[in-house]
């Protein structure tokens, strides 16, 4: 999506050669018009798939992954991070690490809202060590629903995160794929 690669070496910034911070429009204030843009995007590359619902992950992905669902018209669940006292007891969750905040998190997802009847397509902002990526991959196993794949709007190959997917036969589809980055350049796939 070349737009969206415009977006990253513009309003971008490179901290160090393992953070993207696309703050401007990403993850910390939105463009809900672009956001759309890539929602759609990424819809478009799943159709047919009969996909029943979208989910992500707490709190990044849950924007793209609405304009994705909007798209496809279907709901979007999002996993938790952690659990709240609120939860009901069946619950399908995957401990993850997050290299960002340097942490492990479980993240969870209500048994009510997945099952065998659905067909998921994951949505997440950025696809790096698939950490994240691997932790709903394995929710939406335990829910024994049929993958459809994952719609990546940011993925950082050099990060290796599809390579760890690729034996578990997950369709990747990335809107922007980088190859390497620094403070000074980004290269794309």
């Amino acid at each position: 999506m070349q737009k969206l690669k415009e977006r990253i070496v513009n309003e971008g910034r490179v901290i160090g050669t393992g953070i993207l911070k696309v703050d401007s429009f990403l993850n910390h204030q939105i463009d809900p018009q672009f956001t759309m843009e890539m929602g759609r995007e990424l819809a478009s590359r799943f159709a047919g798939e009969g996909i029943t619902k979208v989910l992500t992950v707490e709190a990044s992905g849950i924007a793209v992954a609405t304009a994705a669902g909007l798209a496809l018209g279907v709901p979007v669940v999002f996993a938790k991070k952690g659990r709240a006292s609120t939860q009901d007891a069946g619950v399908y969750s995957a401990r993850v690490y997050s290299f960002t905040r340097r942490e492990a998190v479980d993240i969870s997802v209500s048994g009510r809202f997945l099952g065998p009847d659905d067909t998921v397509l994951i949505v997440d902002d950025f696809l790096a060590h698939g950490e994240a990526l691997r932790g709903l991959v394995e929710i939406v196993r335990q829910a024994g629903s049929r993958l459809a794949g994952a719609g990546i709007v940011i993925e950082k190959v050099f990060q290796g995160g599809r390579e760890k997917l690729k034996g578990q036969g997950v369709r990747i589809e990335s809107l922007a794929a980088i190859r390497e980055m620094s403070e000074d350049r980004i290269v794309f796939l």
